[in-house]
């Protein structure tokens, strides 16, 4: 779906115009998302495998969800509303944690360059695993890894079938570490 988004500086200041999200990742716009990381009270982090029919790193397990924020949404608006389309959860603005906001600039072969700011939250999911529903076209399947598992994932990035973003290894271990912060 090309929807409208809202175009941000290199600073990540909205500049007040919206542009098409196909248009922003050809001009390689700089645009927010709103990043969610669910996480269990017996220390699971949940993980989502993109679909295999995303044009951006199809089929790989990352955030629990993601998505762009649409033009005149907040963070937390964006966040809630791809949680709903994504895995079939409705979470309210007080269950979502602000952690901050990561850039992430990143240009790939298929000629997509992506400037984002991830708006990222923390939450704890509330339901079992198999209730989640994966959005077709976006999400591929689940999986609950331990916070152990999680540490050896970002130790073996790069190397590890699949798992995140090598670029983004510093974000990762942030995540991590205010997820288990909040646990304990």
């Amino acid at each position: 779906m090309d929807e409208y988004i809202d175009v941000a500086t290199k600073e990540g200041l909205l500049t007040g115009k919206s542009e098409l999200k196909s248009i922003i990742h050809k001009k390689g716009l700089y645009h927010h998302t709103s990043h969610v990381w669910f996480y269990t009270s017996k220390k699971e982090i949940l993980l989502a495998q993109r679909s295999a029919q995303k044009v951006i790193c199809p089929l790989l397990w990352d955030v629990s969800v993601a998505g762009h924020i649409d033009a005149g949404e907040t963070p937390k608006e964006g966040a809630i509303r791809e949680v709903k389309e994504e895995i079939g959860v409705a979470v309210s603005e007080e269950d979502l944690i602000s952690i901050g906001i990561f850039e992430c600039f990143q240009s790939y072969d298929n000629g997509i360059t992506d400037n984002e700011f991830h708006n990222t939250f923390i939450t704890e999911l509330k339901v079992p695993v198999k209730e989640l529903v994966p959005q077709e076209g976006e999400v591929e399947a689940f999986k609950l890894v331990s916070f152990d598992e999680f540490q050896h994932l970002i130790d073996t990035i790069g190397d590890n079938g699949n798992h995140f973003v090598a670029s983004n290894k510093s974000y990762y271990v942030f995540v991590l570490q205010k997820i288990v912060e909040t646990v304990n």
